[in-house]
């Protein structure tokens, strides 16, 4: 066990020594405000305070684990050897950083209660984020500043023994419509051929009628495919299925359809399967819970895991309306049109309320990428480069990779052409050195 000693045990500072230290690292933690229990430790220990005792393992202290509510933080980026961190803390300190203050500003979201400037679906955009503003947005820091530390510790510690984590990857399935053209009913299919119509659009119209007549595949199924690539991989898939009401935002299929409902059962027998939380649900804890209790009528057991449409969060409200409804995860934490690590990390966290000063039991399951940040990229050489950097960084550091790809990716659609050998590659990288 690492034991601290500190002048004071916020629930700050218990929150982020226990991320950094037990679920990157996985080492046990304790503290301690009395130096006579400190110096009786015989094994791994560590001060975290203002002035150094003697000669242990310090690291200095940055004010922010000990203050409550926001306030106007100075943050001076600097660069330590191939990353960047803040909080820079001096010469005497083991580490040249507070990086568990650090850590505690990027995975708390402390920067998304500021004021900043929303997009148009009210997101905090990654353009807002310090991490996009000081170049380091590409790199899960908090994980690569637990290494550091793990590093230095091992030098002061020789002999303790750090146990070892294996990468790991999470593919998301995100399903916000499982059919192009089946199973919309007959209202909305005509809808459908009629502005298909008045927009020229020929080959759409075509194919439309080649799907309702049974000639061709629709589009967006593709779950034939997905099943049978799950079955292949070590890597469990999750499913999150929009079962909302019509609305502007969302346009998905009736949960009412017998064939829909049969599809979510389908995938359970083979992949977990979560919420994809509405639009109009986000702002709306009545529909949050009408949709909650409609998937767990479907798959007849209690919800675990959700992801909110268009990667929206608000917080904290989106984050205690799960909370309130007993969902123990969300994967709604990324960036819908950059690739990077939002949270600063590869690893799930639980989340932070800074408005109560407690940690929550949420389970935050941040991901580094989804498909549409990969449109970017024209050529298909290109996109293979960029997702390799970023299977890389989470590599180095033991970490879990959760690309998000959606059930339409894998159509014929020449926008998606080539996202097939994407995934693939993600699924084999747990294979290479």
């Amino acid at each position: 066990m690492l034991l601290v000693y500190t002048h004071k045990i916020s629930p700050r500072l218990n929150y982020v020594f226990k991320h950094i230290c037990t679920r990157v690292l996985g080492i046990k933690i304790g503290f301690t405000t009395k130096i006579e229990e400190f110096i009786a430790h015989d094994s791994l220990k560590m001060s975290y305070t203002k002035q150094q005792l003697s000669n242990e393992f310090f690291v200095k202290s940055h004010d922010i684990l000990f203050e409550q509510g926001l306030n106007d933080i100075d943050i001076s980026i600097q660069d330590w050897e191939e990353t960047k961190c803040f909080f820079y803390n001096g010469d005497k300190s083991a580490i040249p950083f507070d990086i568990f203050s650090a850590s505690f500003y990027l995975l708390s979201r402390y920067e998304e209660y500021l004021p900043h400037v929303k997009d148009e679906y009210g997101r905090f955009t990654a353009t807002e984020s310090l991490a996009y503003k000081e170049g380091f947005l590409h790199q899960p820091v908090v994980d690569i500043w637990a290494y550091k530390f793990k590093t230095a510790l091992q030098e002061q510690f020789p002999d303790f023994e750090f146990p070892l984590k294996a990468y790991n990857i999470k593919p998301i399935i995100d399903v916000p419509s499982a059919y192009n053209y089946k199973l919309k009913g007959l209202l909305r299919t005509l809808g459908g051929i009629l502005n298909d119509l008045a927009r020229l659009k020929f080959k759409s119209l075509y194919s439309r009628f080649m799907v309702l007549l049974g000639f061709k595949h629709d589009p967006f199924d593709n779950f034939k495919y997905l099943i049978n690539r799950q079955k292949s991989s070590k890597f469990k898939f999750l499913f999150f299925f929009l079962i909302g009401d019509y609305s502007t935002y969302d346009k998905g299929i009736n949960p009412n359809k017998k064939k829909f409902v049969s599809l979510i059962k389908h995938i359970g027998d083979y992949c977990r399967v979560g919420l994809k939380i509405s639009f109009l649900a986000i702002e709306n804890k009545a529909i949050l819970k009408k949709e909650k209790l409609r998937i767990e009528d479907i798959l007849n057991t209690n919800l675990k895991a959700s992801r909110q449409s268009f990667s929206k969060l608000n917080l904290p409200e989106s984050y205690r309306n799960l909370i309130e409804l007993e969902i123990q995860e969300d994967y709604t934490m990324g960036y819908v049109n950059q690739i990077g690590f939002r949270a600063g990390s590869c690893s799930p966290f639980l989340f932070y309320d800074l408005d109560y000063e407690v940690q929550t039991p949420l389970k935050i399951v941040p991901y580094p990428l989804i498909d549409y940040a990969l449109l970017k990229y024209k050529s298909l050489l290109d996109k293979k480069k960029v997702l390799n950097e970023v299977i890389n960084e989470v590599k180095r550091v033991n970490g879990d990779f959760v690309p998000i790809f959606h059930n339409y990716t894998f159509g014929d659609d020449i926008q998606w052409r080539g996202f097939k050998e994407l995934f693939n590659l993600i699924l084999n990288s747990a294979n290479e050195n």
